[in-house]
């Protein structure tokens, strides 16, 4: 029950922020916002202020903002209504729910980066026979404080100055061996290794492992900006390249994508593990919110976006015909999407079990 409340304030938080993005921008360009609501079912709370009503519902996995004419059907051509505005004010309505959310992972990466996170070490743990640490001389224990010249004090950033090397070349390793201070020239050797996104990618690799060392990594608050920027770009640059292999079909659908009970068993996991995980978590799930939100399929903001670029370039909108009808393939594509990934997470967090039943 405590990891299904911590699942439920997370999703809440993240959608409260999305729908106030839609909502504060259409206040300020005077767009009447008939209804702000958070989840679905009966309702538990409604207020209404300043001609807005206010809602929270019972289950807070979705919400919505209503504008006022913000459809063919209720549209009356005042002055206050979603559709009287022109594609550019439109476009900043719909745009800043997913820009919200997209700031609110780099926020939060901010500040994991400023109270601290845990890293491993450069403390040497073990050796992989055949590479080139182990025919060196390099140790269990020995700690590398620089490759090349180059400081590092974290096995991340002795990652960063290996892998990018090529078989066969040799790299001056600083260590420290109790006391005594070494440098080794030892050779790279690639292997193929799958990232993150399941694509193999050739490493250049030492031959060592870590020691079981972990410290907590501070950034000051210049830094940890630096730091926040930096993993913002490397994850939104990850998911659109994953993205982009999940449509070449370079990678599977079923293994790359979750919906909310996957979310739900990973978020499980975060919060065992501390705040610190569970604030990365919230990031990730934050951005990647922002990131779908802005894939051009009807329904989604993307999708709107799309339709009032090719409003613009065309001089006018959608009939009130195509407009329904492309709203209508947009929640069939969204609804069997659900269905699938909700399907992929029961197979995959309860067994083939349920796969053989549900396929009998």
């Amino acid at each position: 029950m405590i990891n299904l409340f911590i699942f439920l304030v997370i999703l809440s938080i993240l959608i409260l922020v999305h729908e106030f993005g839609h909502f504060i921008i259409a206040k300020r360009m005077g767009v009447r916002v008939e209804q702000f609501s958070l989840g679905f079912g009966p309702t538990l709370f409604k207020k209404k202020k300043n001609g807005t009503e206010y809602s929270l519902n019972l289950f807070p996995l979705g919400g919505f903002v209503k504008l006022a004419g913000d459809n063919y059907q209720e549209f009356t051509g005042k002055s206050d209504e979603y559709l009287s505005q022109k594609p550019g004010r439109r476009f900043w309505i719909i745009f800043f729910g997913p820009l919200l959310n997209y700031f609110l992972g780099f926020l939060f990466f901010w500040l994991i980066c400023f109270i601290g996170y845990p890293s491993l070490t450069t403390r040497v743990g073990g050796l992989l026979e055949g590479f080139g640490a182990e025919e060196s001389g390099i140790m269990e224990g020995d700690r590398i404080i620089a490759i090349e010249g180059n400081k590092v004090k974290y096995w991340e950033e002795l990652q960063k100055q290996v892998y990018s090397r090529q078989s066969q070349d040799y790299v001056n390793v600083s260590l420290k061996r109790g006391d005594e201070d070494l440098t080794l020239a030892v050779r790279i050797k690639q292997r193929s290794i799958e990232d993150q996104i399941g694509q193999k990618r050739k490493l250049g690799l030492l031959g060592i492992t870590p020691f079981d060392e972990v410290i907590t990594v501070r950034h000051g608050l210049l830094g940890s900006f630096y730091a926040s920027f930096n993993k913002t770009k490397d994850l939104t640059i990850m998911t659109y390249k994953a993205l982009g292999f999940l449509v070449m079909g370079r990678i599977s659908m079923r293994e790359s994508m979750t919906g909310p009970l996957g979310i739900f068993f990973i978020t499980s996991r975060a919060a065992s593990l501390g705040f610190i995980p569970l604030l990365h978590l919230m990031a990730v799930l934050s951005l990647s919110l922002a990131i779908f939100n802005l894939l051009p399929l009807p329904i989604l903001d993307g999708g709107h976006i799309m339709f009032l670029a090719l409003e613009k370039l065309r001089g006018k909108a959608l009939s009130p015909k195509m407009d329904k009808a492309v709203n209508k393939i947009g929640i069939t594509l969204i609804l069997s999407l659900a269905v699938f990934v909700t399907y992929n997470d029961i197979v995959r967090n309860f067994g083939d079990k349920v796969s053989k039943f549900f396929i009998r």
